[in-house]
Parts: C-alpha cells; structure tokens; sequence
C-alpha cells in the first residue's frame, strides 16, 4: 500500500521517531533527508515542551512550524512561539488536586520550564535525558497554574494511571484534553486542542490538503492526527487500538519503523 502525492508528513516522536532509550538512528535521520530530497516536507507533534523539541531541530534539519504540548503549542524552528493556549487556571488547579489525591507525582510545565516537587521522583531521570534539561524544583506547584501549559501525572503503576485517565477525563470533560502520551505519563492539556488540530492548522498554514499529508504515531494522542490526515501509518510498538486507527502499520521504533514506513508507504 502506498500513499499517493503526500506533500507533508507529521511524526510523533517519543515511541515513533526515538526509540526506548531517546535516541534517533542513522536510519532515521536519513529518513527524513530522503522526504526532502523528494520534495516532501516534514515536522513533528509531540507531547515534549518546546524545549524539548530543541535537539530534533538540529538533528534532524527541521525548518517547519512544529507542535508542542500535543499541538497546544506552535513553535518555529527557533522555538520562538506562534501560537499558544494555556490550561485555564481553575481546571489546573483541578487536575492537579485529582491527580494528587490518586497517589501520582505532579509535573508542571510552565514558564517556559519543567517544573517538580521530588527531582527523584520516578520517570525523573528519563524526562531530564528526553529534554536535555533540569527540573526547577518548588513546593508550589500551584504557584504556577495561571501560566501552565500542561500538568502530568507520573506513576510507574500503568495500569493505575490508565484508570486515572478515564476518571481525570470523566471529572473534566470538555474542560481540557487528556491523553495518556506514554504509559507512565498522563497529560492534561488545554481544551480543544489536539494533534488533530495541528495537523489541521499545518494544513491551512502551508496551504497543503489534508489528504496530502500522512502522520506517524504510536499512543492514543496520536489518533487525532491519524483523523486529520490522508494518510496514517501506526508504529509496530503501539496498542491494538492505535493500530486499528491507521492505515498502515509498519515496525517498532527500536527496529527503525519510521524509516521502513518512509520507504514503503510514502516515498514514490
């Protein structure tokens, strides 16, 4: 199965283009210069802060608007920022007692910074290589709810956090976008705002059609943009569900699946 006349692919990156350990393969990178070269323009959405974003922009020559906090966020390729919603402060406020009150660590992202209350908290470590950057730490979270652009709550107990999920999403509605972007992570996000809408704005700011853009992911906040697009191609690594929603499903992020997907569903 191959896509036809794709202008623009839109990729994931934790669990699509890095693979378990945060890395990015020589495949990979040469994945992405091969879209280029035939004239195919690529771009990422991720649940990462701009700051996070910051090391793909070099590495992988990125010179496209890209979406942080799972679309809420449009940077440029210098991350200075394009558009931006925040959290509204009392579903913050909200969310972070809830997710309190089920045992689970707290992050903050506000401020342009990674914010804790434990730096040796579990899934600490990882965030610090994922981003490249230190964790302010404070004991008022709460401080920060008027300027947050996400709230996670962190757990090693996966099935705990995914129980969290339909209970944090149930409370909060429409108020706010809630996805769990990895096992361990669960994101609340500002409402209305998803890959879907990325992709979307992308189309409209680029002027390319939808159906003329194919996305890569592997997590439940990735199907949004699976919707947006002409084209969706699921990791091997991701669940059934994720699967189902895509088009195409090529190998896990650990066996080079993105640059395997490139060749075989996107590139003429």
């Amino acid at each position: 199965m191959k896509a036809d006349g794709i202008q623009l692919v839109v990729s994931d990156v934790d669990g699509t283009l890095a693979t378990s350990d945060k890395t990015f393969t020589a495949a990979t990178v040469a994945a992405v210069g091969r879209l280029r070269a035939a004239g195919i323009g690529f771009t990422i959405a991720s649940a990462r802060p701009p700051i996070g974003l910051r090391n793909l922009v070099a590495t992988l020559g990125l010179d496209l608007p890209m979406g942080a906090y799972n679309g809420a966020t449009v940077v440029g390729p210098d991350l200075a920022v394009i558009e931006e919603r925040r959290l509204p402060a009392p579903v913050g406020r909200e969310a972070m007692e809830r997710l309190s009150a089920e045992g689970l660590d707290v992050w903050v992202f506000a401020r342009g910074a990674w914010y804790l209350r434990d730096p040796q908290g579990p899934y600490a470590d990882l965030e610090r290589r994922t981003l490249d950057a230190e964790p302010r730490v404070t004991e008022d979270l709460a401080g920060l709810l008027d300027e947050a652009s996400k709230i996670v709550g962190v757990s090693r107990d996966h099935a705990l956090l995914a129980a969290c999920e339909g209970r944090l999403q149930g409370a909060l509605g429409e108020r706010a976008t809630i996805h769990r972007s990895q096992a361990y992570y669960l994101d609340v996000t500002p409402p209305g705002l998803d890959k879907g809408q990325f992709v979307a704005w992308l189309s409209r700011h680029l002027a390319i059609p939808s159906e003329r853009i194919a996305t890569f992911g592997d997590a439940a906040n990735d199907r949004p943009m699976f919707a947006r697009s002409g084209f969706s191609v699921a990791m091997g690594n991701a669940d059934e569900a994720v699967k189902a929603a895509a088009r195409a499903v090529t190998r896990d992020n650990d066996s080079d699946g993105f640059a395997h997907g490139v060749e075989a569903f996107i590139l003429p």
